[in-house]
């Protein structure tokens, strides 16, 4: 399948066009990524900042906690892992998940392509990961997201954390991580998420529908799991809807204090919301921190 050009046009006057303003100054908008040439010190942020980068000759003479921003290092390469499994290919909204996956690569695409920075991706599908070699330049980028757009989903015995860590041990060169995943598949992946935040600036992007929240008491129904293909009617009562809903909000919960521990960023796009609207968000409150995502 090939994706029009005019809908990758689209897609990318519709992220830069509306992002345009935020990201201004070089690699301490949107794309941050580890560095060498210090910034200013501002205050500590709790559970915001990174304590490993604390001022402590600062923090001692103002009796304030402090951090020392780094400004990112020139010609960084970003790598993004993102999940095409087939539970990405659900959506009860405007969007299917696989859509707000393309649209998530294409905005760190987009920012990075525009700096001169190299992007690739590992394509998580079928029991394999697809790596697409980093690249600059618009032509590039857009082959990559014809390629997103294209796999096709299908389950596999490959894990999230095993996908994170082929990711991490395969790239050794630091810079900008990104995971775009809807994080269903277990916990296992905080231990190699934590390894890869400790070198790397590592953004997660959590995907989300309002139906995998909250369902509805409409009686008997028949599910699906779309990774393995099972099956099974329940009869959904209104005790039963509200267990599942208070299970659903635990797990999205545990998940995001996982990406805390682990030292990640965490943007979350549902396909329900305005997803450039969230992501301009998450621009603005990483400038607010002082560049770091």
């Amino acid at each position: 399948m090939r994706v029009p050009e005019d809908r990758l046009r689209r897609l990318e006057l519709k992220v830069t066009g509306r992002l345009d303003g935020m990201l201004g100054g070089e690699h301490l908008g949107l794309l941050p990524g580890p560095g060498s040439e210090l910034a200013e010190a501002r205050p500590y942020q709790p559970g915001e900042d990174d304590v490993r980068h604390m001022d402590w000759s600062v923090t001692a003479r103002t009796a304030v906690p402090h951090v020392r921003d780094i400004v990112a290092d020139h010609e960084l390469e970003a790598w993004a892992l993102v999940d095409l499994t087939p539970s990405m290919d659900y959506g009860t909204a405007e969007h299917l998940k696989r859509d707000l996956a393309v649209a998530a690569l294409a905005a760190v695409g987009f920012t990075a392509t525009r700096l001169g920075d190299r992007v690739g991706a590992y394509l998580m599908s079928g029991g394999t990961l697809k790596r697409r070699p980093a690249r600059t330049g618009r032509t590039r980028l857009y082959g990559l997201l014809r390629d997103v757009e294209a796999t096709p989903s299908l389950p596999g015995p490959i894990t999230l954390a095993d996908a994170i860590t082929s990711l991490d041990r395969g790239q050794r060169r630091r810079g900008l991580r990104v995971v775009i995943s809807d994080f269903l598949d277990g916990s296992a992946w905080e231990r190699p998420l934590r390894r890869m935040a400790a070198r790397h600036q590592v953004l997660a992007v959590e995907i989300t529908d309002p139906r995998e929240l909250d369902m509805p008491p409409v009686g008997m129904v028949e599910l699906t799991d779309p990774e393995t293909g099972a099956v099974q009617e329940i009869m959904l009562s209104p005790r039963v809807a509200e267990e599942y809903r208070r299970a659903a909000h635990a797990q999205r919960a545990a998940t995001a204090a996982a990406l805390r521990r682990a030292g990640a960023g965490h943007l979350l796009l549902s396909t329900d919301r305005d997803w450039v609207a969230d992501l301009a968000r998450f621009a603005l409150r990483r400038r607010r921190l002082g560049g770091r995502v």
